[in-house]
């Protein structure tokens, strides 16, 4: 079937058809147009599938309606085309133009870039009274109070939210403690930072996805603070790193979960589990796709690895050189604890993969 610039024009623009002459600004040999980021995935969703012409009327499909070889189809073409687009930038515009718009494009096609009009929530723990009366400014009658102190994992917070903000100019992005969460701040896209000793809401999700991870936080017992993995039918520990100095510890390895799922509440939107050992994981569990050194080599071996499966999850190492936490880089194996992913057409109760 012959599809021509008017009915690209329709079916692109939805409601709102765009113009035949933008259409073929972007064909034209002798003065093309480099279309924006957002069409290209509309292009490669629209040709990804012979569904776009049903009827005989051409029109551009959900993503989330697409079938698994249909997204992996769609997401080659968006790949081939987006590396097409990043060529012609880089020859046609000067170099701090070219070097924001490759930027743009990297902040636009990872995992912590969701579709237009999708609110985000992040849930992070309440830090506990007996440590908030401690703390200065901490006392909502204090002429100085600090709301955020009251929210654990700050750093993972700051660095996330911006990250988010930036990803997602036109979707809200909301931040709760997971003890002052209202019921319509479940279904979002969800991500929940922290372990399972303070968030209550990292309890509930890692049992509602039944992921073959778990999380042990016994605080009173010196060995008690570990994650325990299935693989190959045996229960295997993966510890964080402490050397001792004169009276203290000093933490120089942690061990963190990321993982993504169909959010519980809402399968049409995502659940994102981003939590440590320590506070130094779940940054650095941030950072493995936040970080503008790493986040485009992590986020291509994500989706080498893992593909269009709708859940999975990595348990990374973190390292920690004097009191900061590094960035993983999962391209690398030795960061590489433990992987599991469950594919679309399997049930909560089966994986297809672990090691």
């Amino acid at each position: 079937m012959k599809i021509t610039q008017p009915r690209l024009a329709r079916a692109l623009g939805g409601n709102r058809p765009l113009s035949v002459p933008l259409i073929s600004s972007w064909e034209s040999l002798t003065n093309p147009k480099i279309p924006p980021y957002q069409r290209i995935e509309a292009y490669a969703t629209l040709f990804a599938t012979r569904r776009s012409l049903e009827g005989g009327t051409l029109r551009l499909l959900k993503v989330t309606d697409l079938t698994a070889d249909e997204w992996r189809v769609m997401d080659e073409l968006k790949r081939e085309l987006t590396r097409l687009r990043n060529n012609a930038m880089a020859q046609t515009t000067p170099i701090e133009t070219g070097q924001a718009a490759l930027i743009a494009e990297s902040l636009s096609s990872g995992h912590w870039r969701f579709a237009d009009g999708n609110s985000i929530v992040i849930v992070c723990a309440q830090v506990p009274d007996e440590m908030l009366r401690r703390m200065p400014y901490s006392d909502p009658q204090d002429p100085d109070y600090v709301a955020l102190y009251s929210y654990s994992d700050l750093d993972a917070l700051v660095e996330l939210h911006g990250h988010l903000r930036a990803s997602n100019p036109t979707n809200q992005v909301d931040f709760r403690t997971s003890s002052q969460l209202p019921p319509d701040a479940y279904t979002p896209h969800l991500v929940v930072l922290g372990g399972t000793d303070w968030n209550i809401a990292t309890r509930s999700i890692i049992s509602r996805l039944r992921l073959p991870v778990r999380q042990i936080a016994d605080w009173s017992s010196p060995d008690g603070q570990y994650f325990e993995v299935e693989e190959n039918g045996r229960a295997i520990q993966h510890r964080p790193r402490l050397e001792r100095s004169g009276d203290r510890n000093l933490l120089r390895e942690d061990v963190a979960l990321f993982a993504r799922a169909t959010n519980p509440f809402n399968r049409k939107r995502t659940v994102t589990l981003c939590n440590g050992m320590y506070g130094s994981g779940t940054y650095g569990a941030v950072r493995a796709l936040t970080d503008a050194r790493f986040r485009d080599r992590n986020t291509e071996y994500l989706r080498s690895r893992f593909g269009d499966s709708d859940s999975f999850c990595i348990l990374t190492r973190v390292q920690v050189e004097n009191g900061a936490a590094l960035t993983p880089d999962w391209t690398i194996a030795d960061y590489r604890l433990f992987e599991w992913s469950r594919s679309n057409d399997e049930g909560p109760g089966s994986d297809d993969d672990g090691r």
